[in-house]
């Protein structure tokens, strides 16, 4: 609704709530003193109204007692008060069910007599962006009691408030459940998402597809093998892959069994890793003979005895795969690295400039916001060595335990992007490891199992280089990722249409509500009755009784200081 004031019918008038109703804060008790809580009086904060559904309100999470009522602000609320907090955030709104009390981010309204509750609620209902207008503040916005007197309302005549409310209560009970059922879809449109990443990551998805390669292969000729064009797998590798079948020796159907060479031509999970291993060997000597070099000296004896196995994963207790597919570690993977941290300090001298960086904030569980992207100066080298490339899997160090590990695959969507030092990056050896599938798996197994590995604080959590190196990640065969992430593919691209068809409902549910608000208060949801009181002799009703009320109180405010 806009602060705006429209056309009323004759028998309306435009007030203020400080006309219509008492303006009432809350307080809040010393938390030092035990004393203060636990009693009998129902207490209410933002933080309950955060969590509740429904119109009517009788209490919150804690209760104080009149002991805690007597050393605070807080003050009872009669039975029928709307309840408005009016800070962190402003706008959650409620009728207290029975009197109640709250603390001090609320400014209430108890109604005046001829003041109906639920049409005070309604109106308040959608009234958040005025009360933000009116509010103040630098650290959050804050509605001043006095402020929140000066809220305007458009005022019905008694009865037909009472008309307005049966109509609105009847229209938005309807829409109310559908937006029920569309919050149900949504739930099961997130977990049925879940439940395909997880078919997806463990090879239920591609079940069918194994069984045809099956049959297809039980058709065909044998072919001979080209041992010689074939990896071998490392020493590392074989101590590994050894250890694999050493615990399934009498793997399942379909169970997690290093699967041996395929004579025809088909490259297990096993042998892909084989494959990646001797690759990551071949660049590390890649280097260290390069640096060799550039210093002019010769490979010293024994040099290639110094190369750091990667990471073993830790295969208990985790599931089983289908035949074919390995277990092996984030760091067999690929190289696995920080970024730059913002605000680090550059030695005098050097030259540099401003590239973009990707924050934690960029990076969301399977999919990038690149809406803001902010820039920090680099030095030539860091933007050669922290450069984001095609096909990098991203992780975010932390945060809370929500952002544990989220993340999705670079894309060179912006030319020498580089990454902050909350978010990870893993380059995968070979294109034959498909980042996609690593990271749908990290956004799905590796959620749970980050949460578990994480190191949390009081109020962070969050991972480091070393937990990272060994997240346990499953191998497939490269054709099977292939026909993982295909079929994957298909079925998120059929669910994000759901996706959005759900939200577009929920958005034209919302509309609805607010159409069906602004024809209430504008007059135009039930017909004017000319019987009716105007709503004009019943604010001059509400102020005659008020300042009667407020007389008579100065006349006995005056006769005990005259007796004292």
């Amino acid at each position: 609704m806009s602060d705006t004031r429209w056309e009323l019918p004759p028998s309306w008038t435009w007030t203020t709530l400080g006309e219509v109703a008492t303006v009432v804060g809350g307080g809040t008790p010393s938390t030092s003193d035990p004393a203060n809580f636990g009693g009998n009086i129902p207490w209410i904060t933002p933080a309950d109204m955060s969590t509740h559904v429904g119109k009517h309100i009788s209490s919150g999470s804690r209760s104080i007692s009149e002991k805690g009522l007597n050393d605070s602000g807080a003050r009872w609320l009669p039975t029928g008060s709307v309840l408005f907090s009016s800070r962190a955030p402003i706008g959650y709104t409620a009728i207290a069910a029975q009197p109640v009390t709250t603390n001090q981010g609320f400014k209430s309204f108890v109604p005046h007599l001829g003041i109906n509750s639920d049409f005070l609620y309604y109106w308040l209902t959608g009234a958040k962006s005025i009360a933000e207008e009116l509010a103040s503040g630098t650290t959050f916005l804050e509605l001043s009691g006095a402020k929140a007197a000066l809220l305007p309302i458009p005022l019905a005549p008694t009865t037909e408030q009472t008309r307005i409310v049966a109509k609105l209560e009847e229209l938005l009970s309807d829409l109310d459940a559908g937006v029920a059922d569309l919050k149900a879809a949504q739930a099961k449109l997130t977990q049925y998402r879940q439940s395909l990443l997880k078919a997806a990551v463990e090879g239920a998805l591609t079940a069918d597809w194994r069984a045809r390669r099956v049959a297809l292969e039980t058709t065909r000729p044998a072919q001979p093998a080209d041992a010689e064009n074939r990896p071998r797998p490392t020493e590392f590798h074989a101590s590994f892959a050894a250890g694999q079948r050493r615990r399934h020796e009498t793997p399942p159907t379909g169970g997690c069994a290093v699967q041996e060479d395929s004579a025809d031509g088909f490259e297990t999970g096993a042998q892909l890793l084989a494959r990646i291993l001797t690759e990551r060997r071949a660049r590390w000597e890649a280097r260290q003979l390069a640096r060799f070099e550039s210093q002019g000296k010769s490979p010293p004896k024994g040099w290639q005895s110094k190369y750091p196995e990667p990471v073993a994963p830790d295969t208990r207790d985790l599931p089983e795969l289908p035949e074919g597919w390995v277990w092996a570690s984030l760091d067999m993977l690929g190289e696995i690295a920080s970024g730059v941290a913002k605000g680090s300090k550059l030695k005098a001298g050097l030259s540099v400039r401003e590239v973009p960086y990707l924050r934690v904030a960029n990076v969301q569980r399977g999919y990038l916001d690149l809406s803001e992207i902010k820039t920090i100066e680099a030095t030539e080298s860091d933007i050669e060595e922290l450069a984001l490339k095609n096909g990098d899997v991203l992780f975010n160090e932390g945060g809370d335990r929500d952002k544990l590990g989220r993340g999705w695959v670079w894309r060179d969507e912006i030319p020498e992007c580089i990454h902050q030092n909350h978010v990870f990056r893993m380059r995968p050896w070979l294109n034959a490891i498909n980042s996609e599938f690593i990271s749908h798996h990290g956004n799905s197994f590796g959620k749970r199992w980050f949460q578990r590995a994480g190191k949390q604080t009081t109020n962070l959590a969050s991972i480091n280089l070393s937990i990272l190196r060994a997240f346990p990640v499953p191998v497939p065969p490269p054709a099977e990722q292939e026909a993982i992430i295909t079929q994957l593919s298909e079925q998120l691209a059929a669910l994000e249409i759901q996706v959005a068809e759900v939200e577009l409902s929920m958005k034209q549910s919302a509309a609805q509500r607010q159409n069906l608000l602004k024809a209430a208060f504008s007059g135009q949801l039930v017909p004017q009755d000319p019987a009716d009181e105007p709503a004009s002799v019943l604010l001059e009703r509400i102020r005659a009784e008020r300042e009667s009320h407020d007389n008579t109180t100065r006349r006995s405010r005056r006769r005990a200081a005259t007796t004292s």
